[in-house]
């Protein structure tokens, strides 16, 4: 209860979108541990009720397929006014070669992961009280791009973009991004049991800290970002050291 009462977020109100799972719902109980009120939305109603029985009373959920623009407008209108605005919302990732990618399903994977992230910013600013923020995710695909993945590092770029460019059109509101790397999520669902197995080792091998991240690492870097009152405009890469491997 004192670290409660002496948190920056005690008392806030912190609207999720994603956060009824994965680094979203991490970052929502993080919240809430520090006397935030958490404000979950997402568009699955029955992982909304299974996340909410992990979160405090106060907390509410909002049922909202985020990959249409009214749907989030109409989000925003039923939750007010709040204090900090986390996106983390994306649907399974899917890795292919340019050659073997249809433009079409390149071009469905930018609805939810940043047109939806465009849409929240475009109707959540305005309801942002002062001293407040909005923090979106991308990831180190943007920096380092592995074969195949040519859509997720063109999906990551415009994100960390994107952020620039409402840092200064939305200031004093500060505007950041965290940019993970490989971290253990329902993200990778996709993927076959050994072949998830396989990246994650991978990766745990090369990156510095010998593991692959967890859905709490990166909500920590988004509490942070809520947090600080003085940085805005960055992209902020927890990836266990893999940029520089």
């Amino acid at each position: 209860m004192e670290n409660q009462k002496n948190s920056l977020l005690a008392g806030k109100r912190v609207v999720i979108l994603g956060g009824s799972s994965g680094i979203g719902l991490a970052t929502a109980q993080a919240a809430a541990a520090e006397g935030a009120q958490v404000i979950i939305v997402s568009g699955n109603p029955r992982r909304i009720e299974q996340a909410l029985q992990t979160l405090p009373a106060t907390a509410q959920g909002h049922a909202a397929d985020l990959s249409h623009e009214e749907n989030i407008k109409n989000a925003f209108q039923a939750i007010g006014r709040f204090d900090h605005l986390v996106y983390t919302a994306g649907e399974n990732l899917t890795l292919n070669t340019i050659d073997g990618t249809e433009l079409q399903d390149a071009q469905q994977f930018f609805i939810l992961r940043f047109w939806g992230a465009f849409a929240a910013v475009k109707y959540g600013a305005q309801r942002i009280d002062a001293g407040g923020s909005i923090t979106l995710t991308s990831g180190t695909a943007n920096a380092r791009p592995g074969k195949g993945w040519s859509v997720a590092s063109s999906i990551c770029g415009a994100v960390e973009g994107f952020v620039r460019a409402m840092a200064v059109e939305l200031a004093p509101v500060r505007v950041n991004s965290v940019v993970p790397g490989v971290v253990k999520t329902n993200l990778w669902g996709a993927m076959s049991e050994q072949d998830r197995e396989g990246l994650y080792n991978l990766m745990s091998e090369s990156y510095l800290v010998k593991r692959v991240g967890e859905a709490n690492d990166i909500a920590q870097a988004h509490l942070y970002l809520m947090k600080q009152q003085f940085g805005t405009g960055q992209n902020l890469v927890i990836d266990g050291g893999g940029l520089l491997v």
